[in-house]
């Protein structure tokens, strides 16, 4: 790995997902273990640490861990972390449970074992406190904090032996990609240099002024869409996908875009959010983050540019992955092209404001979408998928 990007906080990565032998037996042997069932939430975590995705992280969070990164960003051996990633279980269900004791943790949609946590701690924590920590709010409007406050009263730590990667291969056969797979893939194409591109919303004209903007600067982008759960009205990943690739294949020089996707759900957590995502964009070989208005915002619940002004509050070597902070773009008829407040002299009527949002809007509505908001190959994706509705 010595060509690219070290993992967080590793020499090298830490997938605990079980191979071969040791996989079968353990799925044998787990059969019989006393079993709790995850949330969506978890099962993305889960995932993500199967695949080293979290690197350096070996299971779920301990209190001291809970504690550190909520108050500090550091986890108890002082490793720089952004969100608790944590299992919770009712207090009967808890109860019922003895530290060293081992857990067979289910999806409960198909009720597939997913891993075996060996059971090393139980712990109640203060919600409201972590909700306005990660989230800067207690507002249960907030998706975020729903997901939070609904969790189970007991946290429940320990190491995790996984054993499955849930059905993402199965769905997203050419895009769901480990972090092993994409730095394969970027040692292949020659890139030692990486921007990851985050999104959960098929690329408009301002993402991919984006995504061209750090093509000038680095040796490729990773467009890196989110696979698990959305909030109501988001645009589904297959169709997200759909739009995406025409939009490479149409406006991008060949070999500089790679698209794949992870299998978190979004957690609306803004500032503390797009840490997360640096985080295990380093751990998928990228050398740095785009971050643009809003990043992983909800609402109003964060200024435009707080993601950005984030990681000059942290420790300068908290992170070896480095932001691309990128000023609100925009289509500036006087211009003639799109452009950003650090470019345009002009005034905001003479600005196409551009947004997923917006986007969203205009299509769900029916109503004419400017050829300057987004491409016609994507807009051709999301009106047949606006259309089946």
């Amino acid at each position: 790995m010595s060509d690219l990007i070290q993992p967080h906080g590793a020499d090298q990565l830490n997938p605990l997902l079980l191979q071969g032998a040791e996989l079968i037996q353990s799925k044998q042997y787990a059969v019989n273990l006393p079993t709790l069932p995850m949330t969506s939430r978890e099962i993305g975590d889960l995932i993500m640490l199967g695949i080293g995705g979290f690197t350096p992280l070996t299971g779920f969070m301990t209190q001291a861990d809970w504690r550190g990164v909520c108050q500090n960003y550091t986890l108890s051996n002082g490793v720089f972390w952004a969100i608790p990633i944590t299992l919770s279980a009712t207090a009967a269900t808890a109860a019922a449970l003895k530290i060293g004791d081992e857990v067979a943790l289910i999806n409960p949609e198909d009720h597939e074992i997913m891993a075996i946590l060996t059971l090393s701690e139980k712990y109640t924590i203060d919600k409201k406190y972590e909700c306005q920590q990660v989230f800067k709010t207690t507002d249960p409007a907030h998706p975020g904090v729903q997901m939070v406050m609904q969790q189970g009263e007991v946290n429940l730590a320990g190491t995790v032996k996984v054993l499955s990667q849930g059905d993402f291969p199965r769905k997203y056969p050419d895009l769901f990609l480990t972090p092993m797979q994409t730095r394969e893939l970027f040692r292949q194409k020659g890139w030692h240099t990486i921007a990851a591109f985050q999104t959960r919303n098929p690329m408009h004209r301002s993402h991919e002024y984006l995504a061209k903007i750090a093509i000038e600067i680095c040796d490729g982008v990773l467009v890196h869409s989110l696979l698990g759960k959305l909030k109501a009205g988001d645009i589904p990943a297959e169709v997200r996908t759909q739009a995406i690739n025409a939009l490479i294949q149409q406006y991008f020089v060949k070999d500089t875009v790679v698209q794949a996707g992870y299998p978190l759900d979004m957690r609306y957590a803004g500032p503390r959010e797009a840490l997360l995502h640096a985080i295990f964009r380093q751990n998928y070989g990228c050398s740095h983050l785009i971050v643009g208005r809003d990043h992983a915002g909800v609402g109003n619940y964060y200024g435009s540019f707080d993601a950005q002004k984030i990681f000059d509050e942290i420790p300068e070597n908290a992170l070896k992955i480095k932001p691309l902070k990128i000023d609100l773009t925009f289509w500036c008829y006087r211009c003639g092209g799109m452009a950003s407040q650090r470019t345009c002299p002009h005034e905001d009527a003479d600005r196409l404001m551009l947004s997923g949002t917006k986007l969203r809007e205009l299509l769900s509505h029916n109503e004419t979408v400017p050829a300057e908001f987004s491409r016609a190959e994507v807009l051709d994706v999301l009106c047949k998928y606006y259309a089946s509705l």
